[in-house]
């Protein structure tokens, strides 16, 4: 295995552990039993993760990250060649969701996607990573009783090879949280906005205003916590909300579009990436416009196929025994 690449893009020497705070040894972290006592509008820093020992980001350097204040950052991927871009940048935790229904299949919903789809794309990613925390979504009626979210969850991680799998819902999921995480299967939550549920929710909207909504969703959070999961992905709710439930925890948040008082952030790669220009909601920012690019790059290879221009000497093979025959022109 290849040594991982250093988040900060510091050299070696200077990503040494030094005496300071932000530079704690990482040791496993003992299971939550108390809410943090940190505000997560704490200062928020680099610590001992990006030395180069660690080969491997696990849950308990999760739990390490929320209570050094430092943050998460978490995308989805979908295949090697990304996931393999995905680690070169530090990023923390891989998610292969079941966004691929959307931005891989072209599906109007998640609905669609299937254990065997999710199987066969984390296998891909996983051949990509080296460092990164890789979590494998449970697709929708995966996980419908504990019986059989043993088995897609025992597949994610045997045939995919996952280190742990994320379920949406609230206190209805915790007996099947439970049964996972009794089985040594990790378990992530997701709560607010739940893409699979987007028929009930009667679309994609935000969750969690009011008072009534507001506290069923923080005991979503309390039971889940203590049903095992060792982080919640919180989805389109208020940020105050987001922040109260964070605070509230003892196990670290993912948030998208739900503020920065997680202690995390997710985004869909694709999305981050401009690859949809047109598909810009509120919480998503384009970090480049990679679509744009990629049209540009494909109108410059037809029109050098157009004028024969490409493929150039360079890039064509001959045979040193054969004469070359004169070039035939392009329009005869």
């Amino acid at each position: 295995m290849s040594k991982p690449v250093l988040p900060t893009g510091v050299p070696e020497a200077a990503a040494t552990p030094s005496a300071t705070p932000s530079a704690t040894p990482i040791t496993a972290a003992p299971a939550p039993s108390a809410p943090g006592p940190a505000s997560p509008k704490a200062p928020r820093g680099l610590y001992a993760v990006d030395a180069p020992h660690v080969s491997r980001i696990r849950v308990h350097h999760l739990s390490e990250f929320k209570r050094h204040h430092q943050r998460i950052t978490a995308v989805t991927c979908y295949d090697a060649t990304f996931a393999r871009l995905v680690d070169a940048a530090g990023i923390d935790v891989v998610l292969v969701g079941d966004s691929l229904g959307n931005v891989i299949q072209g599906q109007d919903t998640t609905l669609p996607v299937t254990v065997d789809h999710i199987v066969y794309h984390t296998a891909a990613v996983a051949r990509g990573l080296e460092r990164a925390h890789l979590v494998a979504d449970l697709p929708f009626l995966s996980y419908r009783s504990p019986e059989v979210a043993l088995v897609s969850a025992g597949r994610m991680l045997a045939e995919g090879g996952a280190h742990a799998v994320k379920l949406e819902g609230g206190a209805e999921v915790a007996p099947i949280v439970q049964a996972l995480v009794q089985a040594g299967i990790p378990v992530m939550g997701h709560i607010g906005l739940t893409p699979q549920s987007v028929h009930a929710m009667g679309g994609h909207r935000v969750q969690g205003r009011g008072d009534k909504a507001r506290k069923r969703l923080i005991q979503a959070a309390l039971t889940l916590q203590k049903a095992g999961c060792y982080a919640l992905v919180l989805e389109a709710i208020p940020a105050e909300l987001a922040e109260e439930v964070t605070a509230a925890l003892a196990i670290p948040t993912i948030g998208i579009g739900a503020g920065d008082g997680c202690d995390g952030q997710i985004l869909v790669l694709y999305d981050m990436l401009g690859l949809n220009p047109s598909f810009k909601p509120k919480f998503v920012k384009h970090f480049a416009q990679l679509g744009e690019a990629v049209v540009h790059a494909l109108r410059s290879y037809r029109s050098e196929v157009m004028h024969g221009t490409f493929p150039a000497a360079e890039h064509t093979y001959t045979d040193p025994t054969v004469a070359s025959a004169p070039r035939r022109d392009v329009a005869g």
